[in-house]
């Protein structure tokens, strides 16, 4: 009886197939007489009746030992392979610290939003943060100008569970005050300078501003303010505009889609699939018809220099 436990604990499947197999051969064996006379069942057919009895009867008492089995296995299983998982995203987070790239969410600017735009940044953050997490290539991550009781802090503590863990850094310094001004590219829609590709010694800052505040050149002004180089995702370089009833176009992105697309273009180094993971057609622009992945193009060493504007 060891070895047919050691198989049913190794196959509890197989164990139902055989149960409803003897259940058959069992109802085959009770089979009576047919009415035409023949004589009742002989001593070797009532003799195998009450040997299928006994091992159906032996099975069922090792059902409920098989089924705890079971459930003591599938937790451990799981729990092993999320804490697996756990680790593994944390030391690609941490290699990201080392190395880079990095990317600052710029939050000094989070004071121009209504309570509503708040929230909405706060929602944005923590999906960023997840996105991050999962990312084969992460960015390390930097929360500046993050006041403590401010009105985004309050709300980044009351939406996302476990704010306070995140493995980011969150500062009340500015970028200013922790990175060289030559290592820092203010990303914003309205600069004139297109990114053409993701450097790791150099520090991305996004302004902490939700898609629907609309402060036409505010992050541009601040940058030029700070002496700092600028730069726009290459939407108009790759993408094209759509026919929609509104007439609606915007390249100014939420700063978790801004993130989509710095991720991907970081992982494929092809901009057609960065700004697909990021660009909704909600924002009026598509990639051309039978657009495949490409690596960015080779351009002129004026447009190089187009990332480094002067003081």
């Amino acid at each position: 009886m060891e070895g047919g436990s050691a198989a049913a604990e190794a196959a509890p499947v197989d164990l139902e197939a055989e149960m409803e197999a003897a259940r058959g051969a069992l109802a085959l064996l009770r089979l009576g007489p047919t009415g035409s006379g023949e004589a009742p069942c002989s001593r070797n057919v009532l003799r195998k009746r009450r040997r299928w009895e006994r091992v159906l009867a032996a099975r069922r008492r090792r059902r409920p030992q098989e089924r705890e089995r079971n459930r003591a296995r599938r937790p451990e299983g799981r729990g092993a392979a999320r804490q697996r998982g756990r680790a593994l995203a944390e030391e690609r987070l941490l290699d990201a610290r080392a190395a880079g790239p990095r990317l600052c969410v710029d939050l000094g600017v989070a004071d121009r939003m209504t309570p509503k735009e708040t929230s909405r940044l706060a929602a944005q953050i923590r999906r960023l943060y997840g996105a991050n997490r999962r990312a084969e290539r992460p960015f390390w991550l930097c929360l500046t100008e993050l006041v403590p009781g401010s009105p985004i802090h309050r709300e980044c503590l009351r939406m996302n569970d476990g704010f306070s863990g995140y493995l980011m850094d969150t500062t009340q310094e500015s970028y200013l005050d922790l990175f060289p001004l030559d290592a820092i590219v203010y990303l914003t829609p309205d600069s004139e300078n297109v990114l053409e590709d993701i450097d790791p010694k150099k520090v991305y800052v996004l302004g902490g501003l939700v898609d629907e505040s609309i402060h036409k050149n505010l992050t541009l002004q601040r940058a030029r303010e700070q002496s700092l180089q600028t730069a726009r995702l290459p939407i108009r370089e790759y993408m094209v505009k759509s026919t929609n009833t509104k007439n609606y176009y915007s390249e100014t992105l939420a700063i978790n889609q801004v993130f989509d697309v710095l991720s991907t273009y970081y992982k494929t180094q092809s901009w057609p699939d960065a700004l697909k993971a990021g660009v909704s057609s909600g924002k009026g622009y598509v990639l051309p018809d039978g657009e495949k992945s490409v690596k960015i193009p080779q351009h002129d060493n004026a447009q190089e220099n187009s990332l480094f504007p002067e003081s």
